[in-house]
């Protein structure tokens, strides 16, 4: 019997992953992101029995929290994945505190450090801490400039045993290339590149994992994962809901920094990276790297011919009226921010030379999905061209990463029957089914690697400076060549616009090596989930 079947509380996750005794201290612990991510998370792995009795949590933030702990039971009721357990909750509650104090003060971390000492004694924390900034950036550098000079973090050691820490700071990872650069100099100053954690919630979901496992773990598709068999790959990141009251950021902001600097870009390093030498954390994103350093610039007028930049106006989603982006509140009435965005990508590598990968990322679309879909040649020739039911549409590779998570393998099948008839058909794969419905959720899984000293599935500086290096250009493209801003109503899957882009260029014909019809690519349409 495994010890999953033992305890089936664990999930699936394997019993060498329970963590060290550690002090989990959160910046900006009166914010939203701890009530409803971070909190929960640590409940669950608690109930989990991934923690360590040992296990604390301390918040530090300017406002008084005298209930803090009251407060964290209150939102681990409403946010936890799972019902709260009073007797699992009691001994985790246990190890709760709050330090009030302002980010820029020294007495702030005077008192910090009295509490973990505390905490050593009497949890026996034994100086291990993750730092967790779940604040703005430009707090990132008085926050590590306050522990270093109270001695609260110190160089990482290579002895068995001696204790860590961690700093794990949320995106936005800076607003263009040189802020970034910036952040990374200041956190470098006081840190080791090892100590810092630079969290992509995407990452942690189960089935962006999975892209990886589906890739390296199978020799059935590895083989095909290339230009000699892919035809194009869509990377889709779409939500139904707008803005949700935050105008004032995303004004800011954009789609292009809120999701494809990151969220996108990062699902597009697992999917054409080359096999990494080994399941370690540098080897994986040495190869991720190699990826974003491949894609072909877009500047100037490219940024016009490649990408297409779009914005919301009043629809329809789920059958309610919903107003458009410049009617949502601090939004501007003449704003041209972008709230959809389209872009044809090119990698200058050996494996994926001359294959379009199309990327899109949009708000108020017409459904919410994220998925990952690989596209494969046409047919040679049609052998079945005149049978009932026979289409040209070639067999697609389908990974759905949310919501109805799971993979899916469309190709044509023959109908039962005498003669030859033919259907289209699908081999359907679901996480939910297979494995349960309560699955481990991203923040559990990276805090817990946090913990564990595993930055596999976290960025680190040059994958950070790449990802902005290849964006910056089309910031760039669009200002100066004067991109017009594309509308679409709500609840549409985006501007027609968008639709030239997929349409076949002369040099994607080029590339279909041994098509039908004279080496003519393939048509090409945005998938429709």
């Amino acid at each position: 019997m495994t010890q999953a079947e033992k305890n089936p509380l664990r999930e699936g996750m394997p019993e060498e992953r329970t963590a060290s005794p550690a002090a989990l201290v959160i910046f900006g612990a009166s914010g939203d992101l701890t009530r409803r991510k971070l909190l929960p998370a640590v409940y669950n792995l608690t109930l989990s029995r991934l923690l360590t009795g040992g296990f604390a949590v301390v918040g530090v933030a300017r406002r008084p929290k005298p209930d803090f702990a009251k407060e964290m039971r209150e939102a681990v009721g409403k946010h936890s994945r799972r019902p709260l357990e009073e007797a699992t909750w009691s001994e985790l509650e246990k190890g709760i505190s709050y330090v009030q104090g302002s980010f820029d003060e020294a007495e702030t971390y005077t008192r910090l450090a009295a509490e973990l000492e505390r905490l050593d004694a009497e949890r026996g924390t034994r100086k291990n801490r993750v730092f967790y900034l779940a604040v703005a950036p430009d707090q990132f550098a008085p926050i590590v400039r306050g522990l270093r000079a109270a001695n609260l973090v110190a160089p990482p050691s290579h002895e068995k045993d001696a204790p860590f820490q961690h700093v794990v700071v949320e995106k936005p990872f800076g607003e263009d290339l040189e802020s970034a650069r910036t952040l990374n100099r200041d956190l470098l100053a006081h840190l080791a590149e090892s100590q810092i954690y630079r969290i992509d919630h995407y990452l942690g979901k189960e089935t962006v994992q999975n892209l990886l496992v589906l890739r390296f773990g199978n020799t059935i598709f590895e083989p095909l994962w290339s230009r000699q068999h892919v035809d194009h790959v869509q990377i889709t990141v779409a939500e139904e809901i707008g803005v949700e009251g935050r105008g004032k950021f995303y004004e800011k902001v954009g789609i292009t920094r809120d999701i494809v600097q990151n969220h996108a870009l990062q699902l597009l390093t697992l999917v054409a990276m080359e096999p990494p030498s080994s399941w370690d954390a540098d080897a994986v994103r040495d190869e991720k790297v190699k990826v974003l350093r491949s894609l072909r610039p877009i500047a100037g007028p490219d940024a016009l011919s490649s990408t297409v930049r779009g914005q919301y106006g009043p629809g329809m989603v789920r059958g309610e009226k919903v107003p458009g982006y410049t009617e949502e509140p601090d939004v501007a009435k003449d704003s041209t921010t972008e709230t959809y965005v389209a872009m044809k990508l090119h990698l200058d590598s050996w494996r994926w030379g001359g294959v379009p990968f199309y990327l899109r990322a949009g708000k108020r679309l017409a459904k919410r999905v994220a998925e990952v879909v690989l596209h494969f040649k046409p047919l040679p020739h049609g052998l079945f061209k005149g049978a009932p039911g026979a289409t040209e549409e070639p067999n697609a590779l389908v990974m759905r990463l949310q919501p109805d998570e799971g993979i899916s393998l469309r190709f044509a099948a023959k109908i039962p029957g005498g003669g030859i008839a033919i259907r289209g058909v699908t081999m359907d794969f679901r996480y939910g089914a297979a494995f349960g419905s309560s699955t481990p959720e991203a923040y559990e899984r990276l805090l817990l690697d946090a913990l564990r000293g595993d930055a596999t599935l976290f960025t680190r500086a040059d994958e950070v400076e790449a990802q902005w290096g290849f964006v910056d250009p089309i910031f760039e493209g669009w200002r100066t060549q004067s991109a017009p801003i594309a509308r679409y109503a709500a609840g549409s899957w985006g501007p027609t616009e968008a639709d030239a882009l997929v349409e076949p260029s002369s040099e994607d014909a080029r590339a279909v090596c041994g098509a039908g019809d004279g080496g003519k690519a393939p048509e090409r349409a945005w998938r429709r989930p």
